[in-house]
């Protein structure tokens, strides 16, 4: 069996088509067709069932698909691990944050980071938590920077820093004269909120803490975007909930103090455990728990 085989597996059980699985591999269907053939005979077993509209994995095909996909991951591992070299002269990080880290620790930790190894390229993909757990999970991610929790027990998350939440206004909750007090939750009932997406860890929390006040925010606009979120906040006549680091760097934006206060969260270094670890993933995560030090 050749490693073209299993990509060539892997490509028709994700297509559900032999015709949309060869367009991706930028091979002929009928080469296609013949490849998942031969391997279907050498195991003595059919592994996709052809009978319906699409083409969908048998029962052996689907146990078969497991240990190909992982058969895959570990290659790819051996890959990084040759290429890998100790002096990182070369190399490759791919690296995963939540959006909130976008705007305030990310880009200062590249910065440092390139310029101590100019020759590792890295890759920069911002997502949901949950998202980086998945990709975490699959290989996908060297190493990413989200949050604390029950991440399971593949996922070694290290504590970096407590992240402080806060209110934070333009305009319209000082006009109201708001900014001298600690607000209650009545006084939150007035505001008209701006929020993040509820898929988004910080609107996570945010839920989480007003349900424990049993308050119901009146949410007038929700973004899936930070930028935007800020911008919206800038016009004076919502209010917000972002990390107060975020929050420091904008200074037309003030915060405001409630009772109770806003809930507080862990940053974390999140990798998988037992995996590979490149030169350059450790490099980087020793910067990251050095710039916290």
């Amino acid at each position: 069996m050749l490693l073209r085989h299993i990509r060539y597996l892997l490509a028709v059980a994700d297509h559900g088509n032999f015709t949309r699985a060869a367009e991706a591999l930028h091979v002929s269907q009928p080469a296609l067709s013949q490849q998942i053939k031969q391997l279907e005979l050498s195991m003595g077993v059919p592994l996709f069932d052809r009978s319906g509209r699409s083409i969908v994995p048998t029962d052996a095909g689907r146990v078969y698909l497991e240990h190909a996909r992982r058969s895959l991951r570990e290659l790819e591992a051996g890959r990084r691990a040759v290429m890998d070299v100790s002096d990182l002269s070369c190399g490759q990080l791919r690296l995963g944050v939540t959006p909130t880290f976008s705007e305030y620790l990310v880009a200062p930790l590249i910065d440092r980071f390139s310029a101590r190894y100019p020759g590792v390229a890295i890759s920069l993909t911002e997502m949901s938590l949950e998202q980086i757990l998945d990709a975490l999970a699959r290989d996908l991610l060297d190493v990413a920077i989200g949050f604390t929790g029950e991440h399971g027990a593949d996922i070694d998350a290290q504590p970096l820093f407590e992240e402080k939440l806060c209110l934070v206004t333009a305009g319209s909750a000082l006009d109201a004269g708001l900014q001298n007090k600690a607000l209650t939750v009545a006084d939150l009932q007035t505001l008209r909120f701006a929020l993040l997406a509820p898929a988004f860890a910080t609107r996570i929390s945010v839920d989480a803490w007003c349900r424990k006040q049993r308050f119901t925010p009146n949410i007038a606009l929700e973004a899936n975007s930070i930028a935007i979120l800020l911008k919206v906040i800038k016009q004076g006549r919502m209010v917000t909930i972002l990390p107060d680091a975020i929050v420091r760097e904008q200074p037309d934006l003030y915060e405001l103090h409630t009772s109770p206060v806003l809930p507080r969260r862990t940053a974390a270094l999140l990798r998988r455990k037992n995996g590979y670890r490149s030169v350059a993933a450790d490099a980087f995560a020793q910067l990251v728990k050095g710039s916290q030090a």
